[in-house]
């Protein structure tokens, strides 16, 4: 094992309990850090000590056929989704890349942050979030103990299913060092529809008539007027008016025959317009790695809102309150995307209480100083937090991974 001043890095997995071991002996917390992709997503980890598991990479298992992949959680995402490349296959929940959103370099996430974080793109509608396509991991507890679950099918799964409790944990719970997903075929076709010039209000019902449909979309998304100048698509810029936009996928002929249907019930509305692959997919990225508010030079700060569709609108509203303001919406109204200006006293507040019928939101980029200030993630309910801190308990009675990343004092 590698040790530094203050970092050690383990090669396998019985370096990795020796590790845990002295941490639990001197009590000495640990901050847990891959390639550290996140390390700015957050609040700022109480810990002196950083346990580096940028070994544990490697793709050790891929069957096409069964649609299974394997990997240590060090894995970079673009070597995983390279490989799968290849093989015309993706992962379903369409994994989003926050690097430069968060000040770094795209394409250095890896596997594990991604499970920990539990972070999905705009499919999310269709196909799912991250848990639900995560089988099976390798982990140590804070206790210094290994431990597993799942397999490398849904069935393997008996018992309490860990792999749930661990993905979106940042963690807090386990040092992950290999995992196992679910893959999916790529589709064989890409279209989104457009239509310009829609309110928010308009626009989500609109979404949610087309989800609603037969047309199977794979995407729903809103950006205003303000926004889509930026864009990273041509179409999207000259429009000079709000986007409302929905992805169809599959085969070809499906694909358009979906698509000219959806256009002619959309024509109502407003002009339409239709991205095919290549434009098509480049827009779904840009919503998906937040680029918007991710271009050099911007230290908005950034939060994610998770809402009912149906209150969206509301919402924005409020929260347009804000002088500077700048906000988008995907999942069809249920996520939105806001960015205010750096930073605001007294904004967290504003925020939160913009949801005033229920949802949740996190802080995605502040500055340290912010991220140390306020709740990062949504404020949990007294029964929620004594199950969190039980949890905590039963896997890392010392607090020692991850302490205070999610919640102060966890």
């Amino acid at each position: 094992m590698t040790e530094s001043a203050s970092t050690f890095r383990p090669e396998n997995d019985a370096q990795l309990i020796d590790a845990i071991a002295w941490a639990n002996s001197d009590l000495k917390p640990l901050e847990l850090v891959g390639s550290g992709s996140k390390r700015a997503l957050g609040r700022p980890v109480q810990a002196a000590h950083c346990l580096d598991l940028s070994a544990f990479a490697g793709i050790t298992l891929y069957e096409p056929e069964e649609l299974v992949l394997g990997a240590g959680t060090a894995t970079p995402m673009a070597d995983i989704l390279a490989v799968l490349e290849e093989k015309k296959q993706e992962l379903a929940f369409e994994p989003p890349d926050f690097g430069p959103l968060l000040g770094r370099p795209a394409g250095e996430g890896t596997l594990g942050g991604l499970l920990s974080s539990n972070l999905s793109g705009p499919r999310r509608i269709k196909a799912g979030a991250v848990r639900d396509h995560f089988l099976g991991f390798d982990a140590v507890s804070g206790r210094g103990q290994a431990f597993k679950s799942g397999g490398r099918v849904v069935k393997n799964v008996t018992g309490y299913d860990l792999s749930k409790l661990l993905c979106g944990s940042w963690g807090t719970i386990g040092a992950m060092t290999a995992a196992v997903v679910k893959v999916l075929p790529r589709s064989e076709k890409t279209r989104t529809v457009l239509v310009r010039g829609l309110d928010p209000e308009a626009a989500v019902k609109a979404m949610s008539d087309a989800l609603n449909s037969p047309y199977e979309l794979s995407g729903a998304s809103w950006v205003p007027s303000d926004l889509t100048t930026a864009s990273d698509v041509g179409y999207v810029r000259d429009m000079e008016s709000s986007v409302t936009a929905f992805r169809l996928e599959g085969f070809g002929p499906s694909v358009e025959y979906r698509c000219g249907k959806l256009r002619a019930d959309l024509a109502p509305l407003g002009e339409t317009e239709e991205l095919h692959s290549h434009n098509s997919l480049a827009f779904w990225a840009w919503v998906r790695d937040v680029k918007p508010f991710g271009q050099p030079g911007d230290e908005r700060v950034v939060w994610r809102l998770s809402v009912a569709p149906t209150d969206a609108p509301a919402v924005l509203a409020r929260l347009h309150e804000i002088t500077g303001a700048a906000a988008f919406l995907d999942w069809a109204g249920g996520l939105i995307w806001l960015a205010l200006p750096h930073p605001k006293t007294g904004a967290e507040e504003l925020v939160r209480g913009a949801l005033r019928t229920g949802g949740h939101a996190t802080l995605i980029r502040g500055p340290k100083s912010l991220r140390a200030a306020v709740p990062v993630f949504q404020p949990q309910s007294a029964a929620a937090a004594a199950l969190s801190r039980r949890v905590k308990e039963s896997f890392d009675p010392n607090r020692l991974l991850n302490p205070g990343r999610m919640y102060e004092g966890v």
